[in-house]
């Protein structure tokens, strides 16, 4: 009989997964970075037992009422950021539930959006420079949006984007550059992250390691327990 652990998953299964994750990611659960390298995992994961470390540490998929989306738009401010002949830099955890503007005038503009909350189902971003510099720093595995234009100045990504027709997170860039730059990068092109997002990297490649191994155990010893109680119930009738 085979392991539950070892039963292949299906596409249907890692697209549930993937949802679960989006509904934790707008809850608050994870940041942009842990969202976009689960997201890239389960669409990787080959069985349940992948699939079931991803979401781990999250609320079984129904437990909680689905969150609604944070409307685009209808009424709601933009937050901006701001570096005139100075700098502006927003690192670390924060909480991104609004649009976002970003303008650099003979300044500097950091908008590190890899531990940050992100509790709408896309991120929107203004970008705006003229002789300055706005960069936008988002984790490997997102899809990038720029659109804009750009005037004896440049808009570029150099993300590693995730693949065609997967739900991944979203990033929307809309660019206006005089004599300036407009840079969405991703982490690969940054400094590393000290915390959560490079751990994470880490353990999912010992996945087939000591770690994954452990794993595999255990859940074969929780199937072997299941059945048996199965079978004690069955005999008691």
């Amino acid at each position: 009989m085979t392991d539950f652990g070892e039963v292949r998953a299906s596409d249907a299964e890692r697209e549930a997964v993937v949802e679960q994750l989006r509904v934790a990611s707008v809850e608050g659960r994870l940041t942009l970075a842990e969202l976009t390298d689960r997201t890239e995992a389960a669409y990787t994961a080959t069985t349940h037992a992948d699939l079931a470390l991803l979401t781990q540490d999250l609320p079984a998929a129904g437990t909680a009422p689905a969150p609604l989306p944070v409307p685009a738009g209808e009424g709601r401010k933009r937050r901006w950021f701001v570096g005139v002949m100075g700098d502006s830099k927003r690192r670390g955890t924060w909480r991104i539930d609004q649009e976002l503007g970003a303008v650099a005038v003979m300044g500097d503009v950091v908008l590190d959006l890899r531990e940050a909350e992100v509790r709408t189902n896309t991120v929107d971003i203004l970008a705006v420079s003229v002789m300055g510099d706005v960069k936008i720093i988002v984790p490997d595995g997102v899809n990038v949006d720029l659109e804009g234009v750009a005037i004896m100045g440049d808009k570029r990504v150099n993300v590693l984007e995730g693949p065609p027709g997967t739900n991944v997170p979203v990033v929307r860039v809309k660019a206006y550059a005089v004599m300036g730059d407009v840079k969405v990068i991703g982490d690969s092109h940054a400094k590393p992250l000290q915390r959560g997002f490079a751990a994470w990297r880490e353990h999912w490649r010992r996945l087939h390691g000591e770690d994954w191994r452990e794993m595999s155990r255990q859940l074969r010893a929780d199937g072997r327990e299941l059945r048996r109680r199965l079978g004690d119930d069955h005999r008691g009738y």
